[in-house]
């Protein structure tokens, strides 16, 4: 069945663009073209689109006008922006109703990837309760706009390292906590880092990109109560993950690149329990406490409760932002691997079976693993010495709160 695609730009130069650049796509969508707010909501209240890309600044009606109108009448339909570069720190610091932001000009090859990513992941999701349910969440993580600066600076053949650490130490907050997590156990690094600009020297960009974006989205986030303790909590399981992911790739052999997609994976696994808990700030917590209260599968306590489950709602809001396929493989799949199409070790290997050590006691045996996913991949027999890596002492970081199974 073809995907229905309704593009909106009040500038018919655009629109006429946009029909040409997508001309050889008319045999897998159906698109259509119009000028203003107005009319996508006439065109989307008379049809059913899949998919709806749209310009911020436009007269009448702008773009987050109609994005928030869309979210409220037709929650299953993605939402992407299509705007200037000049726009795009406003919009995401103030367009929460978007799913995705691509800047203009934008070829024809990423405006389709964006839109085939966004429909497929759709694909993905178990239920129609859970389509309405993510597309329909008021109060979603956005990327950070240092991380976004970031993005913009590394697109830049000029741009170092260093330019990295110090467009960092612009936000002291930011670089406050970013030092404050490099040196501790963590990392386990041989010295202290006294600046962001050695923290992305000895990290590399990449894990030092990692750091910014979960920081970022853990700091947007205000909770109190048993919410509070969950959400700091989560914040300290998944500098564990991502730690231990990292380190047990690394003990495989691993390029930078790779280890870098395992510490982004770690960080960013539980993200749909952020979402969970921001947009049901009361109810959220009472389930994870009688998840453990109980000895219950907190993911069975989600999908009874809200039609899903974080790790599938953090992987298609992860799919929707542009992430890697490893990272939002390793998120979909941290508790089941073997619901993978992959096979053979990846970011998901690791971060599955760091997560599931970080959730145990130390004299545990690895209840939670998946044995028959690591024997089909041939590497089971790295499992104790996996346990090893993952077992580093990160006490002084964690809650003093003694056993905490649901993080």
């Amino acid at each position: 069945m073809k995907k229905r695609v309704l593009f909106v730009d009040d500038e018919p130069y655009v629109l006429n663009g946009l029909k040409r650049m997508l001309h050889g796509m008319r045999h897998e969508w159906e698109m259509e073209f119009v000028e203003s707010g107005q009319e996508a909501l006439a065109r989307l209240s008379s049809a059913p689109f899949d998919v709806l890309v749209t310009d911020i600044r436009m007269p009448g009606m702008d773009g987050a006008e109609l994005l928030t109108e869309t979210m409220a009448r037709y929650p299953k339909v993605v939402r992407i922006v299509l705007s200037g570069q000049s726009d795009q720190e406003t919009t995401l610091r103030t367009v929460g109703p978007a799913h995705q932001f691509l800047t203009k000009p934008c070829d024809a090859e990423t405006l389709k990837a964006t839109v085939a990513r966004a429909t497929d992941l759709r694909g993905r999701l178990s239920s129609d309760e859970l389509k309405t349910l993510t597309s329909g969440l008021s109060s979603l993580p956005s990327l950070p706009a240092l991380y976004q600066k970031i993005l913009q600076a590394l697109r830049s053949s000029e741009t170092s390292v260093t330019d990295v650490g110090e467009l960092i130490a612009q936000d002291p907050r930011m670089a406050a906590k970013i030092l404050q997590i490099v040196n501790s156990s963590f990392f386990g690094l041989a010295r202290h880092v006294s600046s962001p600009v050695e923290a992305a020297v000895l990290l590399g960009v990449g894990a030092l990109n990692a750091l910014v974006l979960s920081v970022g989205i853990f700091g947007e986030f205000a909770a109190s109560g048993r919410g509070k303790g969950l959400l700091e909590c989560l914040g300290n399981h998944s500098l564990t993950v991502s730690a231990g992911a990292r380190r047990i790739a690394k003990a495989e052999g691993r390029g930078v690149k790779f280890c870098d997609e395992c510490l982004l994976a770690g960080l960013l696994h539980d993200v749909g329990r952020l979402v969970f808990l921001a947009n049901f700030p009361e109810a959220y917590p009472e389930i994870a406490a009688w998840a453990e209260s109980q000895e219950r599968p907190l993911v069975t306590l989600e999908q009874e409760a809200f039609g899903g489950t974080h790790a599938e709602v953090g992987a298609y809001l992860l799919g929707l932002w542009g992430f890697a396929d490893s990272v939002v493989e390793a998120t979909a799949y941290h508790h089941a691997p073997s619901r993978s199409v992959t096979r053979a070790f990846a970011p998901l290997t690791a971060v599955h079976v760091s997560d599931a050590f970080g959730s145990l006691d130390a004299v545990s045996d690895a209840e939670g693993i998946d044995l028959e996913y690591l024997s089909s991949i041939e590497v089971l027999d790295r499992l104790e010495a996996w346990r090893a890596l993952a077992a580093t002492d990160h006490s002084e970081e964690k809650l003093d709160a003694g056993k905490n199974p649901v993080c």
